[in-house]
């Protein structure tokens, strides 16, 4: 499976959070809600999750190999660093 687009939209003023990222596989398939966090070491990304009733977070898509993880997750923090900054006028396009 190939990563066709990553597309990165800077947020500000939101503490952790640092970016919501959408990701086209194959050019057929498209994940949103990833996200770029700030952690204790250093930035990582975080899957698309939604609240359960216990309020826990579960991923709802993720990468199933360490491999497929850590290929994804290094293409999304060089989309990140070379995204430029968003402004407040920016309108969600995905």
């Amino acid at each position: 499976m190939k990563i066709t687009d990553i597309r990165v939209k800077k947020v500000q003023g939101e503490g952790k959070l640092k970016a919501y990222v959408s990701v086209t596989f194959d050019e057929c398939f498209v994940v949103h809600n990833m996200k770029v966090i700030d952690g204790k070491s250093g930035v990582f990304v975080a899957m698309p999750s939604r609240k359960t009733n216990k309020g826990e977070f579960k991923d709802v898509a993720h990468p199933i190999t360490v491999d497929f993880r850590a290929a994804l997750q290094d293409s999304i923090l060089e989309a990140y660093a070379v995204a430029p900054e968003s402004s407040p006028d920016d309108e969600d396009d995905d």
